[in-house]
C-alpha cells in the first residue's frame, strides 16, 4: 500500500472516532454501558465502510506445493497383441496406478504410443507402427526445464522415426521390457531397394538386404515373384560369423504400368516368426523419360539443387547447358528453365514462343528485366539496379495442382531486384512475397496458361537455401524434391487438363490405413468444394466392394480405408451428378511390419537407459523400479510462493459485517428507547 493509502485509513480511523463519539459521548450524561456498546458498534461500522471506500490493495502470499511429474508412455501398438502380451501391460499399469509411494511423491501423467503421442484413456494394441522416439521427444517437450522421470512399458520395436537408443533426453528414461527376450534363429527381409520407375524392355536393379540371427549354418534360397511365377532365384548363405547378405539383382520390365513383385527367403527349420520373410514391392514401367533442359547465364548453387531435386524422380532427367554453349532444339525437350535470362536469351525466347513451348522462368541479381519487358510474355517488372529479400507466403488458395504446404512461410527468403511485378493474364499464385512482416499481392512463385502453353515464374535466386532448411527441418529432401517434382510434372505436361486428380500410393503393409486424396475442379479448373465424391475398392479375387465417401479437409477430398485383406484392388473415384472417374489400382501385402520381430528388444532399450541416466527393468521388477524413484533426490517437491495483491472492495463478506452492525447498532437503540 502506498502512502496515501495509508493517509487516508488513518483519516477513516479519526473520523469514525469522532462521529461514534459525538453521537454517544458528547454532552451525554449516560454513564452507563449502553453508550460503550453504541460506540462500538456505530465506530466498527464507519470504519468499515469508509475502508471500502477507500479500497486498499491488500497483498498476500500463496504456498503451493508442486510434485514432480512421473511420465508413463504405454506401447499400444499391434505387436503387443503379437506377443501376447496385452494382459501383462494391463496389469502394471495397475500396479504403478495403485502405488501409494509414487501417488505421493509425484504427479502421474499416462500417454499411449504407437503412430502418435496421445492421453492414454484406453489401450487396444492396433496401432499399425511403433515411434518410440517420437513419443519420448513429444513428453520431452511438455516436460522442458523440470525434473521428471519417463516410464516406458514397450517391447523396444520401432518400426518408423530415429533410432531411440541414442536419442537425447532432457529426462531420464525407466524402461520396462515388455515381451520374450530370448533370441530365436530367425532369417528376415531388411529392405529391398528399388527404383520407382523404369523404362519399356529395359532392365533394372534390385537390391534384397537379409539380416541372420543365429549360430548355425544354413543355405536358403531368395526368390522374386511375379503374378505366381518366380523370375529370379538365388541361394545364400548364413553362418555364426556371417549374418547378413545383400543380393543385388537385375529385371526387364516388359509390360507398360504398374508391376507388382514379391522377394521371399526359404524358412530356417525351427523359425519362429515367418512373417518376416516375405516383403512386396512395385515399379511403374513407362515409355519414355521426361527430358528437361536448364540454360542459365550464370553459375549458381541453384543449379545443382534443381538438378538433385528433379533427377530424384527417375522418370526426369535434367541437361544444364551455358545459354552460351546452347546449340540444341528446344522442341527435344518437354520443359525449358531459363534461369537468369539476359539478353543473350533472345534467340532461345524466339523460339519457345513459336513453337508454344512450356518452361519456367527464375529470376534473380543478375536477371535483365529491361530486356524481359520487352518479350510479351505475360510478365513485366519495373526494376532498378539493386536487390531486395523477398520471404515466401503460402497461398492456400492455390488450385492449378495439388501442392501442400511443406512451411513455406518459414524458408528462407530468395533474393531479386526491387520492383514491382505486373502480370498480364489469368494468373495462379503458389507464393506470394513477404516483405518485411507486410503480406503483399506480388507473386513470388506464378503461373499462367493460355491456349496450350504453361509458363512458371519464380522470381528471386536462393532456391538451393529451401531445399537445404527442408532438410534440417525434416531430415530429409523428400518434401522439397516432390514441390519441385509437381511443379516439373504440372509444367513439362502437354496433355489436357483433368478435372479429377486422385493421388494414392501403389502398395500398403497388411492393416495399414489407406490414404487416398482426390481433387477435382469445376469447368473452369477452379477448385470445386461443392462436389460428393465418392470411392469404390473392389478385392480382385473375391470381388468384394468397400464403397467410402470422400471429405472435404482444406483444398482437397480426402478418404481414409481400414481393415483392407492383404490382395489387390481395383479402385474408381466418381463424382456424383457428373460423368467424371478416375480408375487405377494398388496392393495391400501381407507384410505386417509390426509382426516382424521375434522377441523384445531389450538392448536398445538398455542403451536407452544407459544414456538418459535411467535404467532398465522387467516386469517382476516393479518395486525396485518404486524404490529407486523413491530414493532418488533428482526428484522432489518444489514450493512455490506467490504474492497475490487484491482490492479490499472485492472481500464482499466486510460489507455484510458493516451492515449486521449497523442493524444491531439500531436494534439496541430501539430496544433501549433511544430512538
Amino acid at each position: 500500500m502506498t502512502a496515501i493509502t495509508y493517509f487516508l485509513i488513518l483519516l477513516a480511523l479519526l473520523i469514525s472516532v469522532l462521529i461514534a463519539y459525538y453521537q454517544y459521548f458528547y454532552k451525554q450524561s449516560d454513564n452507563s454501558t449502553l453508550p460503550k456498546i453504541l460506540f462500538v458498534l456505530k465506530f466498527s461500522s464507519l470504519f468499515l465502510l469508509l475502508i471500502l471506500l477507500i479500497n486498499p490493495k491488500i497483498e498476500s502470499t500463496k504456498t503451493t506445493n508442486e510434485k514432480p511429474v512421473l511420465s508413463l508412455l504405454v506401447d499400444n501398438s499391434s505387436s503387443i497383441d503379437y506377443f501376447e502380451e496385452n494382459q501383462t501391460v494391463n496389469d502394471l499399469i495397475t500396479l504403478l496406478e495403485r502405488n501409494k509411494a509414487l501417488a505421493n511423491k509425484f504427479s502421474i501423467e499416462k500417454f499411449s504410443f504407437g503412430n502418435d503421442l496421445q492421453i492414454l484413456d484406453s489401450l487396444s494394441f492396433d496401432n499399425t507402427n511403433t515411434n518410440i522416439s517420437k513419443a519420448i521427444q513429444d513428453v520431452n517437450e511438455l516436460q522442458k526445464g523440470k525434473k521428471s522421470p519417463i516410464v516406458v512399458l514397450t517391447d523396444g520395436n520401432q518400426t518408423k522415426g530415429l533410432d531411440y537408443s541414442f536419442i537425447t533426453s532432457e529426462q531420464s528414461i525407466y524402461p520396462i521390457v515388455i515381451g520374450d527376450t530370448t533370441k530365436y534363429e530367425d532369417v528376415s527381409i531388411a529392405q529391398v531397394n528399388v527404383n520407382k520407375y523404369s523404362y519399356l524392355n529395359n532392365k533394372f536393379p534390385v537390391e534384397i538386404i537379409l539380416n541372420y540371427d543365429g549360430t548355425l549354418s544354413n543355405r536358403l534360397p531368395v526368390s522374386i515373384i511375379k503374378n505366381g511365377k518366380r523370375i529370379y532365384q538365388k541361394q545364400v548363405n548364413f553362418s555364426k560369423t556371417k549374418k547378413s547378405a545383400t543380393i543385388s539383382a537385375e529385371l526387364k520390365s516388359l509390360t507398360e504400368g504398374l508391376q507388382y513383385y514379391t522377394v521371399s527367403v526359404g524358412k530356417l527349420e525351427n523359425e519362429k516368426n515367418s512373417k518376416n520373410n516375405v516383403k512386396s514391392f512395385s515399379i511403374e514401367v513407362i515409355n519414355e523419360q521426361t527430358k528437361i533442359a536448364l540454360i542459365s547465364s550464370i553459375v549458381h548453387p541453384d543449379l545443382g539443387a534443381l538438378k538433385k531435386a528433379i533427377e530424384s524422380n527417375k522418370q526426369r532427367s535434367l541437361e544444364i547447358f551455358s545459354i552460351d554453349k546452347f546449340k540444341e532444339n528446344v522442341n527435344d525437350y518437354q520443359l525449358v528453365i531459363l534461369y537468369q535470362p539476359t539478353i543473350k536469351f533472345n534467340a532461345i525466347l524466339n523460339q519457345l514462343k513459336k513453337s508454344e513451348s512450356n518452361y519456367w522462368l527464375i529470376s534473380g541479381a543478375n536477371t535483365n528485366w529491361s530486356f524481359i519487358n520487352q518479350q510479351n510474355i505475360g510478365i513485366s517488372k519495373n526494376a532498378i539496379n539493386q536487390t531486395e529479400n523477398l520471404i515466401p507466403f503460402y497461398n492456400e488458395s492455390f488450385l492449378t495442382f495439388l501442392q501442400e504446404d511443406i512451411n513455406f512461410n518459414n524458408l528462407p527468403p530468395l533474393t531479386d531486384k526491387f520492383g514491382d511485378v505486373t502480370i498480364s493474364g489469368e494468373k495462379q499464385t503458389l507464393i506470394f512475397q513477404n516483405l518485411n512482416g507486410v503480406i503483399t499481392k506480388q507473386p513470388l512463385l506464378t503461373f499462367l496458361e493460355s491456349n496450350s502453353t504453361k509458363k512458371g515464374f519464380l522470381l528471386g535466386e536462393g532456391i538451393w537455401k529451401w531445399r537445404a532448411t527442408s532438410y534440417l527441418n525434416t531430415n530429409s529432401f523428400e518434401e522439397f524434391d516432390n514441390f519441385i517434382g509437381n511443379i516439373i510434372q504440372y509444367l513439362a505436361s502437354t496433355k489436357k487438363r483433368n478435372r479429377l486428380e486422385v493421388n494414392v500410393e501403389s502398395i500398403h503393409p497388411a492393416n495399414s490405413s489407406i490414404k487416398i486424396a482426390a481433387f477435382y475442379t469445376d469447368k473452369n479448373y477452379r477448385f470445386d468444394d461443392r462436389a460428393n465424391l465418392e470411392i469404390k475398392v473392389t478385392n480382385s479375387e473375391s470381388k468384394e466392394v468397400t464403397s467410402i465417401p470422400f471429405s472435404l479437409i482444406k483444398k482437397s477430398y480426402q478418404a481414409e480405408i481400414e481393415n483392407l485383406a492383404s490382395g489387390d484392388y481395383f479402385y474408381e473415384v466418381t463424382v456424383e451428378n457428373q460423368n467424371i472417374r478416375k480408375t487405377g489400382r494398388f496392393k495391400v501385402s501381407e507384410f505386417e511390419i509390426e509382426q516382424q520381430f521375434t522377441n523384445a528388444n531389450k538392448d536398445k532399450l538398455n542403451t536407452l537407459a544407459l544414456n538418459t541416466d535411467g535404467q532398465l527393468y522387467y516386469p517382476n521388477e516393479i518395486e525396485q523400479l518404486s524404490q529407486e524413484l523413491m530414493s532418488n533426490e533428482n526428484y522432489y517437491t518444489i514450493q512455490k510462493s506467490n504474492k497475490i495483491e487484491e482490492n479490499l472492495i472485492n472481500w464482499k463478506w466486510l460489507l455484510f459485517v458493516a451492515i449486521g452492525l449497523l442493524s444491531i447498532e439500531w436494534f439496541v437503540r430501539k430496544y433501549n428507547g433511544k430512538i
